[in-house]
């Protein structure tokens, strides 16, 4: 039998679990068109304000009434989660933040977290 090795350290593993089930978020703003929300983590927060870690910027693009297109920006202002060792966590952190605010549309991702930084396109299947 093949001995399976995970590509995520253990202690990375532990703390990405200890971030999602501690997440929280809180909207800030709404208009017609857009929705920002400030984005709690317990072991990150914003250096000059010691607030949200980060914010979530949704916005839609409303083309008649059949189709809707999503834009998703993330920015993380604590700067530990610029650094390169926490790429997989600002990931799955990332990843749970669409999955909760934005489901199962389909969404093209921002995330803006120094070294860290990517975009991703979510497509649902129907």
């Amino acid at each position: 039998m093949e001995k399976i090795t995970s590509l995520i350290p253990p202690e990375i593993k532990k703390r990405t679990e200890a971030e999602i089930n501690g997440l929280t978020f809180t909207k800030n703003f709404r208009s017609a068109t857009a929705e920002e929300w400030y984005v709690f983590l317990p072991g990150f927060k914003d250096p000059l304000t010691q607030g949200a870690a980060g914010k979530v910027i949704i916005h839609y693009d409303l083309y008649g009434n059949r189709d809707v297109y999503i834009n998703t920006t993330i920015i993380y202002d604590d700067p530990a989660l610029h650094h390169p060792d926490l790429h997989t966590l600002v990931y799955e952190i990332s990843e749970e933040l669409v999955n909760r605010l934005v489901s199962y549309a389909d969404t093209l991702l921002s995330v803006h977290a120094g070294a860290n930084s990517y975009q991703a396109e979510y497509i649902g299947h129907a």
